[in-house]
């Protein structure tokens, strides 16, 4: 195949293109979804193709076929450059791209099991003896459990000479109970919502969840959740769990600060982003304690892998840096025209679209305090546990987020009282330079977000946050009625 895709980018450059690249992709999946121990759905998909770059003067052109003969690449090629050709007509400024080296390399994402050769019954079987446990629990009405699985294959060739192969196995797990009662329906996951934790290992990820161990703890606070209070509206000390500050980080954190965003070029779907270029160096994003790093080196990050599809190495930057906010996510087009080199954030999420800037590992740094400390230093406050709901706006300033439990805490110490539907609400800036502690690197993890949306069409990446329980004073908590 390799030699297919550099014969397609000779004719590209013979046609006049000054840049060009091709990605040939193979993708894997398995999804399976159980419910009250009975299997739901269970569904194997596999795609292969090839995506086709072209830069004709200043205009882009991009075109994919699953086919894989020489008339059906030459014929994307025309394609894309025909596209060139109409984007050439309608440009304002001249394209410039950062310069990268040539690569040659393989990598191949780190797993000791691959999740493709463990049987679908020991899956469903492990999802089944999780819901069930569960489902032991009286006043639980329903406990649901999946699995995703994802194998991706690259090849990647450019005009400037890298080529780059790449295989990257995606594994995750969650399981969810639910109640309900006079005091309304409550939910509890695990390890965290909307379809638990991802990562980029194998089988053995899965088995350390321990999702049966952990069943009945979900069930009983679901439970327990159904007649419990809600908080009385007010400004708290809280501790955000770390599996919650993931979200945080992803939507208030890591969107923002997308360098095409910041330009405008995804005002029409997306929105756009406070991070405009004159604050780079100058803002005070947060207190000294919070420092972001993007960083697609991490082993076993979801937005971990060896190169972005423009053929960058992955590589660790800062967004952040104890408090200051020093850097934005970057293509090859984006980095030059503010001078830098580009931080590889270009990443497309299958073979027939076009790379766009996305998220790595968007990540809180660990910081000095244990859990208890944090929690010590509360006179009376919250721990706020695991995502339920949230929203922000266009950009990215004024949000609200909800977490399924609240635990709350009274003279340093967790009471063993719990609250239900809390939410709390601020704007970035503001919350960011409220924190005053963030837990040490023993609590800290990277959390898998597996379905990022972004763009139009619309792409959905897989993307990590690294975080640790942290602490902020003055949280705007409680819903007035």
């Amino acid at each position: 195949m390799q030699e297919k895709l550099q014969k397609i980018l000779q004719y590209l450059t013979n046609k006049g293109a000054r840049y060009a690249d091709a990605r040939y992709e193979e993708h894997l999946q398995q999804e399976i979804f159980v419910e009250n121990g009975t299997l739901k759905t269970l569904t194997n998909n596999f795609s292969a193709g090839t995506g086709v770059k072209a830069l004709l003067k200043n205009g882009w052109g991009f075109a994919a076929t699953d086919e894989r003969g020489d008339s059906a690449l030459e014929r994307i090629a025309d394609e894309a450059l025909k596209i060139a050709e109409a984007s050439n007509k309608r440009a304002n400024k001249e394209v410039k791209l950062a310069e990268e080296p040539v690569h040659k390399d393989k990598f191949i994402s780190p797993y000791e099991k691959d999740p493709f050769e463990i049987s679908e019954k020991e899956k469903i079987e492990l999802l089944r003896h999780a819901t069930l446990k569960a489902k032991e629990i009286e006043g639980v009405i329903r406990t649901t459990g999946s699995m995703f699985f994802k194998k991706i294959r690259k090849l990647f060739v450019s005009s400037e000479g890298s080529v780059i192969e790449q295989e990257i196995v995606i594994s995750g797990a969650g399981i969810s109970a639910q109640a309900i009662g006079e005091g309304g329906f409550q939910a509890r996951s695990y390890p965290t919502s909307f379809g638990g934790d991802h990562s980029t290992k194998g089988w053995e990820f899965i088995q350390k969840m321990n999702l049966i161990e952990h069943a009945p703890k979900i069930a009983r606070e679901a439970v327990e959740l159904v007649s419990a209070p809600e908080i009385e509206p007010g400004e708290y000390d809280v501790v955000i769990s770390g599996n919650q500050l993931a979200l945080q980080v992803h939507e208030s954190c890591g969107h923002p600060v997308e360098l095409d965003r910041v330009m405008g070029s995804e005002l029409s779907f997306a929105g756009g982003s406070f991070l405009s270029l004159e604050k780079l160096n100058k803002l005070r994003y947060g207190s000294d304690y919070v420092t972001i790093t993007a960083d697609a080196t991490i082993p076993g990050g979801l937005g971990s892998f060896g190169y972005d599809d423009e053929g960058v190495e992955a590589q660790k930057s800062y967004i952040v840096k104890n408090g200051l906010f020093v850097g934005y996510l970057m293509d090859r087009q984006t980095a030059a025209e503010i001078g830098l080199r580009s931080n590889g954030a270009a990443r497309a999420d299958s073979w027939s679209h076009l790379p766009i800037i996305r998220m790595t590992n968007i990540n809180l740094m660990p910081g000095k305090y244990t859990l208890e400390e944090l929690i010590s230093g509360i006179d009376y406050g919250f721990l706020l546990d695991t995502n339920k709901s949230w929203s922000i706006d266009d950009l990215r300033l004024n949000f609200q987020f909800a977490t399924e439990i609240a635990y709350e805490i009274k003279s340093g110490k967790l009471t063993g009282r719990i609250f239900k539907n809390p939410v709390y609400y601020d704007i970035t800036p503001q919350f960011w330079n409220k924190c005053d502690g963030v837990a040490n690197e023993d609590f800290w993890h990277v959390w898998g977000v597996p379905n990022c949306g972004k763009g139009q069409p619309m792409q959905v990446m897989h993307v990590g946050h690294g975080t640790s329980p942290a602490r902020f004073r003055k949280i705007k908590v409680g819903v007035r009625k």
